[in-house]
């Protein structure tokens, strides 16, 4: 899957797709256990693909407000 097809999809599509790409992820890691699975190459495209997905989502989400460090708002005494 490429990253501007990804891009085009709305946030919905996008949720469902990570959850079919997780599905299918398990199946192929399945089909690996028991010695079934013909190309290998499969489970990293899915789990790259996953990867893409989830990253386009966090980007349409937009930015995370950011909260301060632990133990930023204390000053150092010496």
């Amino acid at each position: 899957m490429k990253p501007p097809k990804v891009r085009e999809m709305g946030t919905e599509a996008l949720e469902t797709k990570v959850v079919e790409l997780q599905e299918q992820l398990f199946r192929l890691r399945v089909q690996q256990s028991i010695g079934q699975l013909d190309n290998a190459i499969k489970l990293r495209e899915t789990r790259r693909d996953i990867a893409r997905v989830k990253t386009v989502l966090r980007e349409k989400q937009g930015p995370r407000p950011s909260k301060p460090a632990p133990g930023a708002d204390k000053q150092v005494t010496r």
